[in-house]
């Protein structure tokens, strides 16, 4: 998805090539605020670090890895609580919104953005924009008034306090409920104005946060001071920019069940198949770190990279293969991959979010491969397929992404307290920083199939890159983002071969 076109972008050039992509802050549109000293200044647990207060002039690279002649590059405003705020604590009234698909740590950075905003800056109003459904009757029959952003201008709030929200990092899921759709920025600002809320909290994937940007848009519009901070959320790992997104850790994790289920089963019959279908709707980020992780997949197909099942080289003739050496074999595919093979003619439909709707490629591909080895004179095989993918979504998230989600909800509050606004926080070079929501929206992230980690895994799996004479060089090259370039398919096979260095 694009950026907005109205987004003001704030760039600040320095000496070396340095250019900061800075965030909006509240002094940009509305002059002469007040300021008041930090509450942490007299908080107990803060007042013995040293240096606790962020420099202003602290940023991130976006960029580690330089040459010694080349510019110093894009840097983002480093996050963290600053000397002064631009609210008084009594003055703020918080809200906070879930929305899109399900993922490990959305209770996680809710309880963290109410914890932080008591503990940290004494703030006891914090709403919860509910996604409890009202139907409600219309002339097309009975329609769903709330929901993700339609929450809103629905009449469902939860109050959240330290109490409510403290045990809830435990469960799966988001207590304020989710669904995808539901924009309509005049409503939205309206009701955010309507309820005096001047904090509002977004967690959501690239198609939320380029909502949330819209909807600073007008608040900025209207002069309100109104903080709109974003909390990037996606499973598959597919926003720009940051390292990787809350719940990927755990969806990796727990994709190793699925894996080692399958491989159990596979090994356990004679010419054994286990296939697994993972999420990965254009992204293959889990189905490759969970294939990386597991070392019992045999095959990996992800989005990014074509592949074909006839003739020689294709995945029919290395299944065939793996069969006759080991006597089974793990086949994982991200549910985004090989949607151009199949048979059935696919409608150009598309959810609440905008995303196509896919079809069920794990089940497809199983028949494939059961259909091939019916023929006569092929190997009898048994296969089984397995889709984890509710069962991943829906659980909690574990340690690792436990502590990502308190650093991102902190970080968004020490961003609001200070004045900044129209940002996403995000880990960048593993520090956490304010990201303009035009940057977070411009692209997808996706698996570069000619960079090394994709060839760590051909190495790890030995299994062929099925790039051969039926291998699309179109799809190659939307897949590595250079379309309209003169990347060949001889460049992708020289980039495998060396590493992709």
């Amino acid at each position: 998805m694009g950026s907005d076109s109205n987004y003001q972008k704030k760039l600040v050039n320095g000496e070396f090539g340095y250019v900061l992509e800075d965030v909006p802050h509240f002094t940009d549109y509305i002059p002469d605020l007040p300021t008041y000293p930090n509450p942490l200044r007299s908080n107990p647990a803060y007042s013995v670090v040293k240096q606790y207060f962020v420099n202003m002039d602290d940023s991130v690279p976006e960029k580690v890895v330089v040459h010694k002649d080349t510019p110093r590059g894009v840097h983002f405003r480093r996050a963290g609580p600053r000397q002064k705020v631009y609210f008084a604590s009594d003055e703020v009234h918080a809200c906070i919104v879930t929305c899109g698909g399900l993922c490990p740590g959305l209770n996680t950075v809710i309880r963290e953005i109410v914890h932080s905003l008591d503990y940290m800056y004494g703030v006891n109003k914090v709403l919860g924009i509910d996604v409890k459904m009202n139907n409600v009757e219309s002339g097309n029959g009975y329609e769903i008034e709330s929901g993700g952003y339609r929450g809103f201008y629905s009449k469902n709030t939860i109050t959240l306090t330290p109490k409510l929200v403290n045990d809830i990092h435990k469960r799966g899921g988001t207590i304020l409920g989710t669904s995808r759709g539901g924009h309509d920025t005049t409503k939205i600002v309206d009701s955010i104005q309507d309820r005096g809320i001047n904090q509002v909290y977004i967690i959501g994937g690239d198609g939320t946060q380029h909502g949330a940007g819209v909807i600073y848009e007008e608040i900025r519009k209207r002069g309100l001071k109104v903080v709109v901070a974003g909390i990037p959320k996606t499973i598959d790992n597919d926003i720009p920019v940051i390292d990787r997104s809350f719940g990927f850790d755990t969806a990796v994790e727990e994709a190793q069940r699925a894996i080692n289920a399958a491989h159990v089963e596979a090994e356990s019959a004679e010419n054994g198949i286990g296939v697994v279908k993972l999420m990965g709707r254009y992204s293959g980020f889990i189905a490759m770190y969970a294939t990386l992780a597991s070392r019992d997949v045999d095959c990996c197909l992800i989005p990014e990279s074509p592949f074909y099942l006839e003739g020689k080289g294709g995945l029919f003739e290395y299944i065939e293969k793996t069969l006759k050496e080991n006597g089974h074999m793990v086949i994982v595919i991200a549910e985004g991959a090989g949607q151009e093979l199949l048979t059935v003619t696919a409608k150009n439909e598309q959810d609440a979010s905008g995303n196509k709707l896919l079809q069920d490629v794990g089940l497809w591909i199983s028949q494939k491969i059961k259909e091939h080895f019916a023929k006569p004179n092929r190997l009898p095989i048994t296969l089984k397929y397995i889709d984890p993918t509710y069962m991943i979504r829906a659980i909690p998230s574990n340690a690792a992404d436990n502590v990502y989600c308190t650093l991102l909800a902190q970080s968004a509050v020490h961003g609001a307290m200070a004045g900044y606004t129209g940002f996403t926080s995000g880990l960048v070079n593993g520090r956490q920083t304010y990201i303009p929501f035009y940057r977070i929206t411009e692209k997808q992230n996706k698996v570069v199939i000619t960079d090394r980690m994709w060839a760590r895994l051909l190495s790890s799996t030995n299994q062929p890159s099925f790039l051969g004479p039926k291998a699309d060089n179109e799809a190659i090259e939307r897949a590595n983002g250079n379309s309209g370039t003169d990347f060949k398919l001889t460049d992708l096979l020289r980039c495998l071969s060396c590493g992709g260095q």
